[in-house]
């Protein structure tokens, strides 16, 4: 087993800052998320990956969404390139063409946050996820690209560089999906047996601890956080795990000193954004108390990145 995650070693999974970079050198971030009634969960999950230290986010949503999105940050660069309601199979793989044409220049793709369950986008990120798969890229998967997933397991099965994160819900279901029981003691080994149920992938199951598995290992992450339990804070969540999965290349000389090969990196990856987004989630709270929001955690990211380094 590759030594335990410390908080002490949290720096050393961080990029090194130089003036001899140039732009996109930290992190190109992909986003399939945004809907008419969900414009707030690509926006914090693309921003969560700016903050962490990633240079460009890139966001696909809807038509509908694109306008509030922009609206929210001119940090991120938004594509209106999905299209909801009836739809024909040529519009549809219009749009996939139109996405995946953007797809070298990322590191990572997030697929899921304020997706949707529109018929014609959920047919969209299938084919958007079976396109990265080919092309081998990093994904991420939450909220209605889990449900996604719970319909069509075979999407993500068995592909070792995908993230799943559910929370208590979309565990559950995904569970029944896979016919793992949850009924036994160990939630740690429940965790794992999904993973396998799923052909090795990382589960991120998030909660009062969040359980870090994959078909090999399992971690836990309990570093303190906040106390309420606002939406958006797992948009936070799947925009940090990006940062660091794209990050896999910058700090490779230590993971290989440290026994962490590219196949179990992934739960390095999501431990650290756990540890940081509840850091964050731990800073905010103590300023706001009850009136925190996920956009205060936001605000306290780079706070919450520089305490853990100095750890």
């Amino acid at each position: 087993m590759p030594p335990k995650p410390d908080v002490a070693k949290f720096k050393h999974f961080l990029p090194s800052l130089s003036t001899h970079f140039h732009k996109g050198e930290a992190g190109r971030i992909g986003i399939v998320g945004g809907s008419e009634e969900y414009t707030g969960a690509p926006y914090f999950s693309g921003l969560t990956s700016m903050k962490m230290g990633t240079d460009l986010c890139h966001i696909f949503c809807d038509t509908n969404a694109s306008t509030a999105i922009k609206s929210y940050s001119p940090d991120l660069i938004v594509h209106p390139y999905l299209r909801s309601g009836l739809q024909s199979d040529e519009t549809i793989q219009d749009a996939v063409q139109r996405v995946t044409g953007i797809y070298s220049r990322l590191h990572v793709l997030v697929v899921g946050p304020g997706l949707g369950r529109d018929a014609a986008i959920q047919r969209t990120a299938k084919a958007l996820i079976e396109q990265a798969r080919q092309q081998q890229m990093k994904i991420v998967i939450d909220a209605d690209g889990l449900y996604l997933v719970q319909l069509h397991p075979d999407s993500i099965k068995n592909y070792r560089k995908a993230v799943l994160t559910p929370n208590v819900v979309e565990f559950k279901r995904l569970c029944e999906t896979m016919n793992v029981d949850m009924n036994q003691a160990d939630p740690c080994l429940v965790t794992q047996e999904l993973s396998r149920a799923l052909g090795g992938v990382t589960v991120v199951r998030k909660g009062s601890t969040d359980i870090i598995a994959n078909d090999q290992f399992v971690l836990v992450s309990d570093h303190p956080g906040g106390l309420k339990r606002m939406g958006g804070q797992g948009d936070l969540l799947s925009g940090a795990i990006a940062s660091f999965l794209a990050w896999d290349k910058r700090n490779e000389t230590y993971l290989t000193e440290q026994g962490i090969t590219p196949d179990i990196y992934p739960l390095y990856a999501a431990w650290n954004a756990s540890v940081v987004v509840r850091e964050s989630a731990r800073q905010a709270f103590e300023k706001h108390g009850r009136s925190v929001l996920t956009s205060h955690m936001l605000e306290e990211l780079g706070s919450a990145l520089t305490t853990l380094e100095r750890q």
